[in-house]
């Protein structure tokens, strides 16, 4: 199966390069994005033209010599994005005219003038339009001019391009749709989560060593359990901020997170013989906010001395350490000698299941209205809130949409107290819930928890 082809945007700052990536993937999207101090200054879409598609990749400004880490960071992920991209747009302004930085970014892709396409943005008019010639000292030919913000040119610029790159037709799309469950297994280096994937592939599909930080990028692995597809994702371990040196290993987080993100269910390996660590509690924060089913795996269980004692206790510190996860199932294995190993395809199946569970809407109605007979809600100001009725419209996560009067004045408090009773009546045992406050007036703002 080949990869989708995949075109880099690369420019300088304020050239526009994010308003060009808006408009070819038709909606907004941010380029940065600062999550728990992992910075994520690629970001990736996918783009349909005239029964075509392909993948784009917007990059971070570039900058030279400014004595800013940031900048030098930034910059060594816009080459990585150079060198794996099948094409190159690079783009420039055209009202503000060649720049220091446009030349020695020219410079930089001079070895790939082959795969690279000139653009200069900000064509307005054709009085701006008549002034781009100037551009052809850069040594990339005729450049193509556009005006990304009003999307002047945007239609003979896109059938420029396809006639430049082997995209691939839509309906070939169709026959290669993964149904398979996305497993992602996460967790600091050298907690094993190469050797469990060992362990339920069967085969040493992975590199296993005893030096930390041997993953340097996501690894996927394939098998069926009980006639469902299965991807295991093996990944980089994850380290403190302060740990993480810019270049490979920065990158290596980056596309954790990325793995995270488009995985299914999260496996959040920890270690046995070791106390929860900041990191990993950032890892679960950061699988909760973004709504993802998880397991928590606790590995190296072959290590610690036990008596009758000794899972209620660790089940109890590792919980106490990640209470804002306590929905997530806990597996105690040994990757070393193949303890309950298999049990983990057998939760991630559960889990799955229940992430995609749908209550009755007579059912929600009869349990919001036992729970608020119980405990109704109220504010401080004395404002008499109401909370007409509930329903499930989405699972994966299970979404519940709660219709009431005044959505802005519901506490947290209460938000979590109905939160909890949904656990408490449905389980949902691993599934993120996400919970929406709806109010009557269509003008004001949903309140998201």
């Amino acid at each position: 199966m080949r990869r989708d082809v995949l075109v880099a945007i690369v420019g300088r700052p304020n050239v526009g390069k994010s308003t060009l990536f808006n408009r070819l993937c038709k909606q907004r999207r941010a380029i940065i994005d600062f999550e728990e101090g992992i910075t994520r200054d690629r970001k990736y879409a996918d783009v349909e033209w005239d029964g075509k598609k392909f993948r784009i990749v917007d990059t971070g400004g570039l900058v030279f010599n400014s004595g800013d880490q940031m900048d030098d960071h930034i910059r060594l992920q816009a080459e990585i994005a150079i060198q794996e991209a099948d094409f190159i747009l690079f783009l420039v302004d055209g009202q503000t005219g060649i720049t220091d930085f446009d030349q020695r970014i020219a410079k930089m892709l001079s070895p790939m003038r082959d795969k690279t396409m000139l653009v200069v943005n900000k064509v307005d008019n054709e009085k701006i339009e008549m002034e781009i010639f100037d551009f052809l000292r850069l040594g990339f030919g005729e450049p193509y001019p556009i005006a990304a913000n009003s999307g002047r040119n945007s239609g003979n610029f896109m059938d420029e391009l396809l006639a430049k790159i082997p995209a691939r037709d839509v309906d070939d799309f169709e026959e290669l749709i993964d149904t398979s469950i996305k497993v992602a297994i996460v967790g600091k280096p050298n907690v094993g989560k190469s050797s469990i994937v060992n362990r339920l592939v069967g085969q040493d599909t992975v590199i296993v060593t005893d030096i930390p930080g041997t993953t340097r990028d996501a690894i996927d692995s394939k098998l069926k359990y009980h006639g469902q597809e299965l991807t295991l994702i093996d990944t980089a371990g994850l380290r403190k901020k302060t740990r993480v040196k810019y270049g490979v290993e920065y990158f290596s987080a980056m596309r954790t997170i990325d793995t995270i993100d488009r995985a299914d269910v999260i496996l959040l390996i920890v270690s046995a013989d070791e106390e929860i660590s900041v990191q990993e509690k950032k890892i679960a924060s950061y699988v909760k906010r973004h709504y993802k089913n998880l397991i928590i795996v606790v590995n190296k269980w072959d290590l610690p001395e036990k008596d009758n004692h000794t899972l209620k206790e660790v089940s109890r510190d590792i919980l106490e350490q990640l209470q804002f996860v306590d929905y997530a199932p806990l597996l105690f294995v040994s990757a070393l000698t193949g303890q309950r190993v298999n049990k983990i395809l057998e939760l991630i199946l559960k889990v799955k299941d229940e992430s995609e569970r749908r209550i009755p809407t007579s059912q929600l109605n009869e349990f919001v209205k036992t729970v608020i007979d119980r405990r109704p809600p109220s504010h401080k100001t004395g404002t008499m809130l109401k909370i007409y009725y509930i329903t499930q419209p989405d699972t994966d996560p299970p979404t519940f949409i709660f219709f009431c009067n005044s959505p802005r004045k519901i506490s947290d408090d209460y938000k979590k107290f109905l939160h909890n009773q949904i656990r408490k009546v449905f389980k949902f045992e691993g599934a993120t819930i996400k919970m929406i406050f709806k109010g009557k007036d269509a003008n004001e703002p949903d309140i998201i928890y």
